[in-house]
């Protein structure tokens, strides 16, 4: 069956198709679909299923792998000396905290509906088609773009490794074309294409090589870690190089701290591609719990171990911000060698989190191809790998292109501004999925939490990063805090959960989450202009290329019985048997 046939079989369906589209849009825009429809009817639009394979060590594996990159020898550096100075390692902890609770939104949903969606399907269940599909085109766009600038990284850290002195021995540069655009790097392709075969042959072989990489790169950075314990001095941690400048542990202050936090928390990005494994792995209940927290928990504790052997190695005020380690040995040439190895081990960083996000990338784009919103042709399951080989190929194609010749600059951010807003819709819908019961709950007491919480946090932000530092400033930050508390507190006591996981669910409810949305809120705060732009830019092109294309696929695979045309009807069942159940 001819799954959008009937809007795109000649121009003249396709213009009665456009003609339609104010309609299309009611009717599709808002369209929820169900956890049970997204782990049934749905993911059999893939042909074949995924392997489960994949245990909770492995989960760990790739958490760890994903999110310690080779960033983390840069941003510790520039927190430290900018922000936060010796407290960078509580700047740390407090990121990883924050992590940690992002973490626990998308384990609540991975657990009750494993499927490789990932934030994608979350949202899909919660806020509608449209939401979903803006959310799941930025994500991709983002991992695209990030991954293309990461396999171009490799080339300079690899020439640290070899000792070669400048990257551009390893690209070739051609004058005819523009500056940013004329170093062809074709080591970065090569990495790209084979981490692409690795991905396309077995999930599981990809976790043993991810298994080995990650390893690896922790034995390297154990090695800084002890270097820096050995060689460093603790009066570092109270004195600053310079007489004229602060010292002490909190040189800028507890804002300096919540800054340098800000800064360090792109350094935790990736934990959100193990939600995209769900649908391979054994024991979704047991393993997806620990594979995320663990995840996030062993990386906090390498990364404040690190930022302590940084700021024990050298006065904050002297630390290279670009080179924070490798700058540490510089000075001495006995100490030259380590500056080598710490090249190597940013490598080992690279691959790990290059194959992670490559895994976790394809499956986002296979099953949004399950929802029709893109072709159906990106959902499909290899029969013999257990893997979507269409979208891992597809994508590890344009990333290679990008990576070749495209000078992205966008390393050092780790992530863009879509990524965090992906964070942030999380936190919203897990709220929504527990307070409203769709078609049976009235959700505008959620919706109005929802807004006037997000306002109230964009409010703080604002204050935090604009208003000129003084009392009026503390009392306007106070009482923003105690507005956002005192709506928090109502909601929490007069809006009853609609319905609670039948597995695992996030703690505190709505706390946690409503935590992890101002958070995100007051790290989009941090992010500069051009990420706006950009961000603005992406999500006018995914808004054109749904009312174009996606929402007539999505129009005429309900029409062809591809997708439920009862949805509602659909939740209300599913809610009245959960219901059921908790009453038991």
């Amino acid at each position: 069956m001819e799954t959008y046939g009937s809007s795109f079989s000649n121009v003249k369906s396709y213009l009665r198709a456009l003609s339609d589209t104010p309609h299309r849009l009611a009717r599709r825009a808002c369209s929820v679909s169900t956890s049970f429809e997204e782990t049934s009817r749905v993911r059999a639009r893939s042909g074949e299923d995924m392997k489960r394979s994949l245990r909770w060590y492995d989960l760990v594996g790739f958490g760890v792998g994903g999110m310690v990159g080779a960033g983390v020898f840069v941003t510790s550096g520039r927190a430290s000396r900018m922000c936060a100075g010796p407290a960078v390692v509580l700047s740390y902890a407090i990121a990883g905290f924050c992590a940690l609770l992002s973490a626990f939104c998308y384990t609540e949903f991975a657990v009750d509906m494993p499927v490789a969606g990932g934030a994608f399907s979350y949202i899909r269940i919660t806020f509608g088609e449209f939401l979903a599909f803006l959310t799941g085109a930025n994500l991709i766009i983002d991992y695209v773009l990030s991954n293309a600038a990461v396999a171009r990284s490799f080339t300079g850290y690899l020439c640290t490794a070899l000792g070669i002195s400048t990257e551009s021995r390893l690209r070739i540069t051609v004058n005819g074309l523009p500056k940013g655009f004329n170093e062809i790097d074709i080591v970065a392709v090569l990495v790209v294409l084979a981490l692409t075969v690795i991905i396309c042959y077995s999930t599981r072989e990809s976790s043993m090589l991810n298994m080995v990489l990650t390893v690896l790169h922790l034995v390297f950075i154990v090695f800084v870690i002890v270097i820096g314990f050995t060689r460093g001095d603790t009066k570092n941690f109270r004195e600053a190089g310079d007489e004229n400048h602060a010292s002490g542990f909190f040189p800028f202050g507890a804002s300096g701290v919540f800054n340098g936090a800000a800064m360090v928390y792109l350094s935790y990005i990736g934990y959100d591609a193990v939600s995209t494994m769900a649908e391979e792995v054994r024991n979704p209940v047991k393993d997806i719990p620990a594979g995320v927290s663990g995840s996030v928990i062993l990386v906090t504790v390498l990364y404040c171990l690190m930022a302590a052997s940084m700021s024990m190695l050298l006065p904050y005020d002297m630390i290279d911000p670009d080179a924070p380690f490798s700058g540490a040995f510089m000075g001495s040439d006995e100490w030259r060698w380590v500056s080598n190895v710490i090249g190597v081990g940013a490598s080992f960083g690279i691959l790990t989190s290059l194959l992670v996000a490559m895994l976790g990338q394809a499956r986002y784009m296979c099953v949004i191809g399950r929802s029709s919103v893109v072709p159906a042709w990106f959902a499909r399951v290899h029969p013999k790998t257990s893997t979507p080989v269409n979208a891992s190929v597809f994508l590890g194609i344009c990333t290679a292109a990008i990576a070749l010749f495209t000078d992205l600059q966008i390393l050092l951010n780790l992530v863009s501004i879509g990524t965090l807003f992906v964070f942030y819709m999380v936190a919203n819908a897990v709220i929504y999925k527990r307070y409203v019961s769709i078609g049976v709950t009235n959700p505008w007491p959620t919706l109005s939490f929802l807004f006037c919480f997000s306002l109230t946090s964009m409010l703080f932000t604002l204050l935090w990063q604009f208003a000129p530092p003084g009392k009026p400033k503390a009392f306007m930050l106070g009482a923003c805090t105690a507005i956002a508390i005192a709506v928090l507190q109502l909601f929490h006591y007069m809006v009853p959960q609609a319905q609670k996981p039948e597995f695992w669910g996030v703690p505190l409810m709505p706390w946690i989450p409503s935590m992890s949305i101002f958070l995100n809120i007051f790290l989009l705060g941090s992010l500069d202009r051009p990420s706006y732009v950009r961000f603005g830019f992406f999500s006018a092109l995914a808004v054109l290329v749904y009312v174009l294309y996606s929402v007539h696929a999505s129009f005429d695979a309900e029409e062809d019985g591809t997708l439920g045309q009862k949805s509602i009807e659909l939740v209300k069942e599913s809610i009245e048997v959960q219901d059921h159940t908790l009453k038991v």
